[in-house]
């Protein structure tokens, strides 16, 4: 979803205008609301967007009781059903020219209504939204280790020209580059002194690319560079201080969670393990199972745990929060230790949010 800062000041004002356009869900509660509910407004750092009510609830979020978001009579259940299939109908047609016309055509809709009813429940228009999932696909392609070329007639661009004006804004590199896992790309990095031993952060000028802990710098740098061996690695020990910063500050239990850009490859699965890591509530855990579930998958438990066990931004993608069926906390590639110890902290941290914001409340009603 784009335009958060928008989002966001609909939420500050309770603008009843903007209920049906998405809702947003409050990561310390795992509570979702519409932009109008009349609970006291969260911070922002705890807030996420989502465009419909059902993509909160994969994500693991429930409905707020007070403003019951999935009853809004903004939008019935017959119009969401509508757009889905429009979203269905756009996929299946990325190689054809498909106007608003054609469109509306098969579903029984007027284009005017149809355009409008589109970007009021998705958020943006039915040409944005065939853009938006005609890049995705080609980046998962490339991901799977597909030939630019193959991946671009696949994912429907028909035409180079088409793909090349369009890739560098959304991939931050050529699309060759990018399946060569970032050749020629410059990373910089810096290893500092944390709760949690010494701290390696990595990125590249999109993003967090690499985050390690450790004991011995040079075994993190090993890593790093293991990690990226085509790309240019330099030590940069000033560059990075607002990004090392809001590591410091999570890892002192300054705040429940990081909120930072990441620039990362991954296969399309392992994206979809990591959102929905992103998803969980600090304070709190998921089983592998669970997490499966979320995604549509319920027998890939395993293949959740390869893609936690793969994540190359750890806190930043907090794979320390899903844990075994049983409870028990499990692996963590930076050992046991420090996954109980964040755990413990991230509990802390968020009852220490929410204790906050019950006296906030409660000075106001005093008032």
């Amino acid at each position: 979803m784009t335009n958060e800062a928008t989002f966001w000041q609909a939420v500050l004002s309770r603008d009843r205008n903007s209920d049906g356009s998405f809702v947003y869900g409050v990561r310390s509660t795992g509570i979702y609301c519409r932009p109008s509910c009349p609970s006291r407004r969260p911070r922002r750092e705890q807030v996420v967007f989502f465009p419909l009510p059902q993509v909160a609830e994969q994500a693991g979020f429930r409905a707020c009781r007070r403003c019951q978001p999935r009853n809004f009579d903004g939008y019935t259940n017959e119009q969401v059903a509508l757009i889905h299939q429009a979203c269905r109908v756009i996929e299946a047609h990325l190689d054809d020219d498909l106007s608003l016309a054609s469109l509306g055509a098969q579903l029984h809709i007027s284009p005017h209504h149809l355009q409008r009813s589109f970007k009021r429940i998705i958020g943006i228009t039915p040409r944005q939204y065939a853009e938006t999932y005609r890049l995705g696909q080609f980046k998962n392609r490339l991901r799977e280790g597909e030939s630019v070329t193959r991946a671009m007639y696949e994912a429907g661009y028909g035409s180079s020209s088409r793909l090349y004006e369009r890739a560098p804004a959304h991939l931050g590199m050529t699309p060759t580059a990018y399946r060569k896992g970032g050749l020629g790309m410059h990373i910089r990095y810096t290893i500092v002194d944390s709760p949690l031993g010494r701290l390696l952060v990595a990125a590249t000028e999109r993003g967090i690319c690499g985050v390690s802990l450790g004991d011995a710098d040079a075994a993190l740098e090993a890593s790093l560079r293991g990690e990226y061996p085509a790309a240019q690695i330099q030590r940069d020990e000033d560059g990075l201080g607002e990004w090392v910063s809001a590591f410091l500050s999570y890892l002192n239990g300054r705040q429940p969670d990081l909120h930072l850009p990441v620039d990362v490859q991954a296969t399309a699965f392992q994206w979809q393990v990591w959102e929905a890591l992103r998803a969980i509530p600090a304070g709190n855990t998921r089983s592998y199972s669970e997490v499966a579930k979320t995604l549509g998958h319920p027998q890939a438990a395993r293949a959740v745990a390869r893609a936690c066990a793969t994540n190359p931004v750890a806190l930043v993608i907090p794979c320390h929060r899903v844990v075994r069926e049983n409870g028990d906390l499990g692996g963590y590639r930076w050992g046991i230790e420090r996954k109980q110890r964040l755990l413990a902290q991230e509990k802390a941290a968020a009852q220490s949010v929410d204790s906050e914001e019950t006296l906030e409340a409660a000075e106001l009603t005093i008032s």
